[in-house]
């Protein structure tokens, strides 16, 4: 299925800066199906200069050499129609003889090798190869050289400290998910609350995004489309983990002991019965190849946050958080055929998962957002939540220096919140979160459905904010449009 170009303005905006540079670099990866190959296309469309596009293949090292000189002639000689490249014995002879080429042509050029991890894992030697090219015969050459690949770790490793291609490559730049404002573009018909159920469960994913159908209501989407016994949606989470072939039950146990709340390496550890230093390679893999994040409370101040033990990990990718939090629990259901009872063990759990998660997500960004355009009381150094061993807090803002702190609670629910949200906040966790004496604390609140008068008087005799989920969704949208209108 061919993805939407939808978004992306910003990376679109970092990929035409490599264009300054007379030669470059450059490694861009990212998860499957985020889109990686739909946007160095339009990023070269948009161009208007010359090059090529080569995807790697699973293939010998012979078969890819052939493969890419096929490319390579077919830029350099487009009046043939099939033009024949010679036999090349190595990489070497090959990039030399492209280099040759790229001097015939007299233009700067763009090249996407694509899914170059699958040629690295064909022939090891390849990275060492482009090396010595790239030192000799193509680091003056009007190229911006792009590798990309989908194999996380791979592409991460290729970066590394005395790795061959270490400071030849210049520029990385991962490629994320789509935002939740990007839904609407794929899903227009859906209520706006609609949208946010399935970004919690299906997060920006183009191709996932393309798969549900906005004439269903997300309840359906998710029934007709991760209930199957087989299928697109039941394969992915062992796909996306293919490149953990080592350990990969090892890494699978952590990530379901993530879902399952154990969040702490402490709680993980204990969780697989092992000892925390054996647990911590896993845990820095994961983070390294994206699908975890460690976050620490935003409180802390910057010299306590190397090596603290307050960190806290979680599962960046909602799919596999979804996944592993109810589809893995009830799959034995669901290949019996009693997709109702799963139904109904998951709708128990689903509002609150939304509200602790994508709700949360959302109203931090949306904080950022109005710290990026200066409509804060204070200009926050962080952005993020907070807790310890006595509060939690959803969404704080903090100022060190001027000792300042955004405290904010989320209310995902079909009521409207009450004065006791504001009162508790206020009064009870507020002197359990404050970094010090001699803090001003501001308040924010947030409401799927509103307020009731008393909360509001509440909120307004702290001289808090009220806000709407109405509003969040609104301004999120606006930011979105205006980032990528900037970049057509």
């Amino acid at each position: 299925m061919q993805n939407k170009f939808i978004g992306r303005g910003a990376e679109l905006r970092e990929l035409n800066y490599l264009l300054e540079e007379k030669s470059v670099m450059a490694a861009v990866y990212g998860r499957r199906r985020v889109g990686k190959t739909t946007l160095l296309l339009e990023w070269m469309r948009r161009s208007g200069r010359p090059g090529f596009y080569w995807m790697a293949k699973n293939a010998t090292p012979e078969a890819l050499r052939e493969n890419l000189a096929q490319a390579i002639w077919t830029w350099a000689y487009p009046a043939e129609l099939e033009p024949d490249p010679p036999t090349f014995r190595d990489w070497g002879q090959l990039f030399k003889e492209f280099a040759r080429l790229i001097d015939a042509s007299k233009q700067p050029l763009i090249v996407v090798w694509d899914e170059f991890s699958f040629a690295v894992e064909a022939d090891r030697s390849l990275p060492s190869f482009l090396q010595e090219a790239w030192d000799h015969y193509l680091k003056d050459k009007p190229l911006a050289l792009v590798l990309a690949g989908s194999h996380i770790g791979m592409m991460v490793d290729l970066v590394q400290y005395k790795q061959p291609l270490y400071d030849r490559i210049t520029a990385r730049l991962p490629i994320e998910p789509l935002p939740y404002a990007a839904v609407e573009d794929f899903l227009p018909k859906l209520t706006s609350v609609e949208r946010l159920a399935t970004y919690s469960v299906l997060g920006g994913v183009p191709s996932y995004l393309e798969r549900f159908k906005d004439n269903r209501t997300t309840v359906d989407n998710i029934r007709d489309q991760l209930f199957r016994r087989v299928g697109f949606f039941r394969s992915e989470p062992d796909q996306l983990l293919g490149e953990l072939a080592r350990d990969s039950g090892r890494y699978l146990s952590i990530l379901r002991a993530i879902a399952d709340g154990k969040t702490s390496s402490g709680e993980i550890s204990a969780q697989l019965k092992l000892s925390t230093g054996d647990v911590t390679p896993y845990l820095k893999r994961l983070r390294d190849m994206r699908f975890i994040d460690r976050r620490l409370p935003v409180s802390l101040p910057d010299d306590q946050r190397e090596g603290s033990i307050r960190g806290r990990y979680f599962i960046r990718d909602p799919y596999l958080r979804f996944y592993y939090r109810f589809v893995e629990r009830n799959a034995d259901r669901i290949e019996q055929g009693l997709t109702d009872i799963a139904w109904q063990r998951i709708s128990e759990q689903l509002r609150a998962y939304i509200g602790g998660g994508a709700f949360e997500e959302i109203c931090r960004e949306w904080l950022q957002l109005q710290a990026q355009q200066h409509t804060l009381l204070f200009e926050p150094e962080l952005v993020g939540s907070d807790w310890n061993a006595e509060a939690q807090v959803d969404v704080v803002a903090v100022n060190h220096r001027e000792k300042k702190i955004l405290l904010g609670e989320c209310k995902w629910t079909g009521d409207r919140l009450r004065r006791e949200v504001v009162s508790e906040l206020v009064f009870d966790k507020t002197p359990k979160i404050l970094p010090g004496k001699d803090w001003t604390a501001y308040y924010y609140f947030f409401s799927r459905s509103g307020y009731t008068p008393e909360a509001l008087k509440e909120i307004e005799q702290h001289s808090g904010h009220a806000i709407t989920f109405a509003q969040v969704d609104k301004d999120l949208r606006q930011q979105f449009l205006n980032v990528n209108a900037k970049s057509k």
